[in-house]
């Protein structure tokens, strides 16, 4: 019996942080970055192929709302993004949280891990979009 997984997107301007759950839905671990420059397209194909490879039934992203709680500029072209998924994705279900604090986070822990600055680039996005996840899968536990 192959269960269902979920993936979670961190998504930015140039790059998109991949993150996915195990097999049994209990922990998220980082999948890759996808450096995009800006093409949706790129993006699209590439989630494409990860859904054509994995078995999923949920895509959370993260939507940056400002610290108030307010849209930012940001959000409307995260929404743009999310129509794009819900298009092309559309037997799977698209959710979304608020990753104010997920890139904090994201340093953070890299700080913690001691990555250097280099490094840090590569992988927070994905840091950052496995953090996205958990919120995700701490919500609907509860």
């Amino acid at each position: 019996m192959n269960s269902m997984r979920k993936l979670g997107i961190d998504y930015g301007d140039s790059r998109v942080g991949v993150a996915i759950t195990d097999e049994l839905g209990i922990t998220a671990q980082g999948l890759e970055t996808i450096h995009h420059n800006g093409n949706d397209k790129v993006v699209l194909r590439r989630l494409e192929e990860i859904l054509g490879q994995y078995q999923i039934d949920t895509i959370v992203i993260g939507l940056p709302l400002n610290m108030n709680g307010t849209k930012s500029e940001r959000v409307e072209v995260t929404e743009k993004f999310i129509h794009k998924l819900k298009c092309k994705f559309n037997k799977v279900k698209i959710e979304t949280v608020d990753e104010r604090l997920t890139t904090v986070a994201a340093h953070k822990t890299m700080n913690y891990l001691n990555i250097n600055k280099h490094e840090k680039r590569n992988i927070v996005d994905t840091i950052s979009a496995v953090y996205i996840l958990e919120t995700y899968m701490n919500k609907i536990k509860k």
